[in-house]
């Protein structure tokens, strides 16, 4: 089932995308104006639902005893694709299979050999397969990069909607990011909607802490960093949202 993303999501995986070694949690949380404990909470969330699957090393093997890398172009019956893949995986050699939704060139395979010979022996073991090898190149360089609609826009960096949904008729969800100086901060919901900073058409349905994801009850004290999700029949008013957004100097 596919997991639904919000902004602090999609900024977790564009900073791991760019530097996984060297990024760390309170360097994201900075940058998404969270705390630590829920960028370590959202990226464990992340790992679990099979968003991120895992992290590599990008090698250089040109650098590492002239190994030669080579990309094979390969058909597989269509029927018999993801079965070849798996077993394709455990040629010595092997670095990364693609499988492809085509007809021809459907399945490519990165491989690794110390020398030509070496990836003759790797393209025997794939034709034993029941693969027909198309065409295969040597490659020189491989870069990767980050996905760019995953990142910062312009002006976003003080964005405190993270997520919005609108659902049947008027009814809306948004999850916002308490500022530290917001009207909501360091109060209770009790105190909020008596003071008329939250209205009472809009109810908070749950707050995002560090770790945890708290029911909120009218003593619950909002506080800076909080993801508050919130919930009202009528739309949520922008109004609303600055409620939970500090004064511009």
């Amino acid at each position: 089932m596919d997991h639904r993303l919000d902004e602090v999501d999609r900024r977790i995986i564009h900073a791991l995308m760019g530097d996984a070694r060297n990024v760390s949690a309170p360097s994201i949380a900075e940058e998404v104006n969270v705390s630590p404990g829920t960028i370590r909470n959202r990226i464990a969330q992340l790992e679990d639902r099979d968003v991120i699957t895992g992290y590599h090393a990008s090698v250089d093997f040109e650098q590492a005893d002239g190994r030669l890398t080579n990309l094979f172009m390969c058909n597989a019956p269509v029927s018999e694709r993801e079965s070849i893949a798996r077993r394709a995986r455990i040629i010595p050699g092997v670095i990364n299979i693609r499988e492809l939704m085509t007809g021809r060139r459907n399945l490519h395979v990165l491989a690794v050999g110390e020398d030509t010979e070496d990836l003759r022996r790797i393209a025997r073991a794939l034709s034993d397969l029941g693969v027909d090898i198309e065409d295969e190149v040597i490659v020189q360089q491989e870069t990767t990069g980050t996905y760019a609609p995953f990142g910062p826009d312009e002006g976003t960096q003080d964005a405190i909607l993270t997520d919005f949904i609108s659902l049947s008729g008027d009814a809306e969800v948004a999850e916002v990011t308490v500022d530290d100086d917001a009207d909501v901060a360091e109060t209770t919901l009790g105190e909020a909607v008596r003071s008329g900073v939250l209205d009472d058409d809009t109810l908070v349905v749950a707050i995002e802490r560090d770790d945890a994801v708290l029911t909120p009850h009218g003593d619950t004290r909002i506080e800076p960093d909080d993801i508050v999700t919130l919930f009202s029949r009528g739309g949520v008013t922008d109004r609303t949202v600055e409620a939970f957004c500090g004064t511009d100097e």
